[in-house]
């Protein structure tokens, strides 16, 4: 495959809590995206990004440096990832505060999960951030990845205890955001992608 016709793909990590399982699950998937000829692979952790969390009602005021920061590296991706873990039936207010300070780096691109928690998995989580992204004009898939009790999950090496489900789920998840990707990518190329602009009576 050629290098002009790779995907990026960038896998974020969404919890800041220390002590958190984020970077052991996102380091994994990582490993599983590399071996493909179609991703090259970006992992940002919000836990280093420093993204304020208190923004400016004025869309035109000027974005925290941060901010501004970050903003390439999620302008530049053709899918994500997002991995997340599940509090209190919800997502992370740090994955809510990453998505809401950017707009049109999210447009017409493909976004998959990876969720953890107790019996739920995380999905719970998932389901919610389906809602959200939508309304920045993201397009989930459907294949997830998911571990319920991830603490048993994991051996030491930071691999999957039942590695065959869990490669095969990567897999199916990673092949439906490379079709996306990839149509959605010379969509955007063929036609820019603007929101509907709304009218209103005088």
């Amino acid at each position: 495959m050629a290098e002009s016709e790779r995907l990026r793909l960038v896998i974020v990590i969404g919890s800041v809590r220390k002590g958190r399982f984020g970077p052991v699950a996102a380091e994994w998937l990582a490993s599983r995206a590399r071996l493909r000829r179609d991703f090259d692979v970006d992992v940002i952790d919000l836990a280093t990004a420093w993204l304020p969390d208190v923004m400016s009602a004025d869309p035109r005021a000027v974005k925290p440096q941060s901010v501004k920061d970050l903003a390439p590296w999620l302008a530049a991706a053709d899918a994500f990832v997002v991995v997340t873990p599940e509090y209190n039936q919800s997502f992370p207010a740090s994955l809510k505060n990453a998505i809401d300070w950017y707009d049109e780096e999210w447009h017409a691109k493909p976004v998959g999960f990876l969720s953890y928690g107790g019996p739920s998995s995380g999905l719970a989580a998932v389901g919610q951030l389906r809602q959200v992204f939508a309304e920045v004009h993201a397009v989930t898939v459907r294949e997830t990845v998911s571990f319920h009790n991830y603490w048993e999950r994991f051996g030491p090496e930071g691999r999957p205890v039942a590695t065959e489900a869990s490669d095969e789920a990567a897999r199916l998840m990673l092949d439906r955001l490379s079709w996306w990707a990839r149509a959605l990518r010379g969509a955007r190329a063929q036609e820019p992608y603007e929101q509907p602009q709304s009218h209103t009576e005088e």
